[in-house]
């Protein structure tokens, strides 16, 4: 019986999307100034980076690479460094172009990113610290304000 959905679904040739594997790439936490750092009184500044990196594993599969890195500090002491690498393997096919481009920049790291918030928070607390809950990201806008950055320089490079 389920020959025939085999049959079917080998059949069917539109668009196909799908998380095949996430996993954490890497990760890292540092207190460089514990045990002392724990005593220090006064307002912490947090910073967070993002980056992220795509990679064709084979014809339709996709690796995602989404950076996190969070610098908390104290003045100029650095009270604790979180990195982490949060990676997930997608299987697209038949989305070519802009919209798999925009997927595989803004829809697979709104997907690692839960993933990495929660690896932050627990890297954190179990670092003595307390809770910290990243806020969301909106990966949408970001990708928008890149194709609108890189269309700014686009009519400027080609009129030299």
């Amino acid at each position: 019986m389920s020959e025939p959905v085999a049959n079917g679904a080998a059949e069917n040739n539109g668009p196909t999307f799908a998380v095949e594997k996430i996993y954490v790439k890497d990760v890292s936490f540092e207190a460089p100034g514990a045990p002392q750092v724990f005593t220090e009184q006064g307002q912490p500044n947090l910073e967070m980076n993002l980056n992220q990196r795509v990679q064709r594993v084979a014809d339709n599969l996709f690796e995602v690479e989404l950076g996190v890195t969070l610098s908390c500090k104290l003045a100029e002491k650095t009270i604790y460094l979180v990195e982490i690498q949060q990676a997930g393997v997608f299987l697209i096919s038949g989305i070519e172009g802009e919209e798999l481009k925009q997927i595989l920049a803004s829809y697979c790291p709104s997907l690692l990113y839960p993933y990495a918030r929660e690896a932050v928070s627990d890297l954190v607390s179990k670092g003595g610290f307390p809770q910290l809950l990243l806020q969301p990201v909106n990966f949408d806008r970001l990708y928008q304000q890149a194709r609108e950055s890189e269309a700014a320089k686009a009519p400027t490079e080609g009129n030299a």
